[in-house]
């Protein structure tokens, strides 16, 4: 590959936007950050013309997209998902499943590990369980046919199949067996998460306290915080070494939540996420997820009683409204692609930087991706 320099952009770095700068990029790897615009070198030249140019963005929490849902159990399914996020400024994903059967996991499983190393878009960082193990008096749109206690002999049969790609598991701690989970993830190195759970304050702390480290789209199906029983997220705020997904589509959190959340984590310690069904791309409609008849209407997804069914928001989406919202652009880039990239040990990702992988996306003034590239290939227009 011919080394290609990007010229003219406005380069939002770790702590500051570079104004009219230039990357230089070798074999996919960024070798330099300068204000060197020249042309007359002989390198591959990518005109920014001053848009903005961050780090690809990393979503640890994608269901489906485009029409297309992770528990189809298809390789297509799992394809055209890495191919919308890439559309949208996402370079990296973990595909998330739902509350399942054991075989339908262990398909979704399976499908995703055959499009690892293939991937026409995004690349596929891992494997993100949401449930089976979680709260039916927190279910949200989970599946109540297939909630089921903490179970340590089938949980390992996952994560061997999986051959160690399943990076994080979304748990209910408060149930029966639910610390020995815990306890057994964080010895496998996964990492471990609270949602869809009624947790107490001590409950939730005791988990974390065990070595439970993230909170799955915070505030949202876990026990609120009261002033008598102040819940998983009073719990989560005070453990330091926690982290929290926010998803900002203005609908699942309001703007108050989401400047209080970067108040006391700070963007070391936020992710902004899409928990996007495959309604992503598409629009409104009646669309079916996790069992469930679901209608998406003026962007929101509901099911029948009204109870929120994930989201159709796009990584662009939630990083511009999470700047609307009140957070320094450059907190917000951090959010949506190094803290996420820190969270997964993704040494290689998630910065502008050298010796960092050239996965890049430029956006328009309303943040609309321009450009996607993964290490130095550009995937999307």
């Amino acid at each position: 590959m011919a080394k290609q320099r990007i010229i003219h952009a406005n380069i939002v770095l770790e702590k500051e936007i570079w104004k009219n700068g230039s990357v230089l990029i070798d074999n996919g790897t960024i070798i330099e950050v300068s204000d060197n615009n020249d042309v007359s070198e002989n390198v591959t030249i990518i005109d920014a013309k001053n848009k903005l140019l961050i780090p690809g963005m990393v979503d640890v929490h994608i269901h489906g997209a485009n029409g297309f849902d992770m528990m189809d159990g298809t390789t297509e399914s799992v394809q055209e998902v890495s191919k919308q996020c890439a559309k949208t400024g996402c370079t990296s994903f973990l595909a998330t499943s739902v509350t399942s059967s054991l075989d339908a996991l262990e398909e979704m499983i399976d499908s995703v590990k055959k499009v690892k190393g293939q991937e026409q878009g995004a690349s596929i960082a891992g494997i993100h369980l949401e449930g089976p193990y979680l709260n039916e008096k927190r279910k949200g749109m989970q599946n109540q046919k297939y909630l089921r206690e903490p179970n340590v002999s089938e949980i390992d049969k996952l994560l061997v199949r999986a051959e160690s790609f399943i990076k994080m598991v979304t748990v209910a701690p408060e149930l029966d067996g639910g610390l020995e989970l815990v306890k057994y993830l964080v010895e496998k190195e996964v990492i471990v998460a609270i949602a869809h759970s009624d947790a107490t304050y001590e409950e939730a702390k005791e988990a974390f306290q065990h070595g439970a480290s993230h909170v799955t789209h915070c505030f949202n199906a876990m026990s609120p915080i009261h002033h008598r029983k102040p819940g998983v997220v009073t719990a989560a705020f005070e453990q330091e070494h926690v982290s929290l997904q926010a998803i900002v589509d203005n609908v699942h959190l309001h703007p108050a939540i989401v400047r209080l959340m970067h108040r006391i984590k700070g963007s070391e310690k936020l992710v902004l996420i899409t928990d996007a069904l495959q309604a992503m791309g598409l629009g409104d409609g009646q669309y079916h997820f996790g069992g469930h008849h679901v209608t998406v209407k003026d962007g929101i997804a509901t099911l029948s009683d009204g109870t929120l069914a994930s989201s159709t928001v796009t990584m662009n989406q939630a990083l511009k409204k999470t700047f609307e919202n009140g957070v320094p652009l450059v907190d917000a880039v951090r959010m949506a692609a190094t803290t996420p990239a820190e969270l997964l040990g993704l040494m290689r990702k998630g910065k502008i930087a050298e010796g960092y992988d050239a996965d890049l996306v430029l956006l328009d003034e309303d943040f609309h991706v321009s450009k996607t590239m993964k290490e130095g290939h550009i995937i999307s227009l």
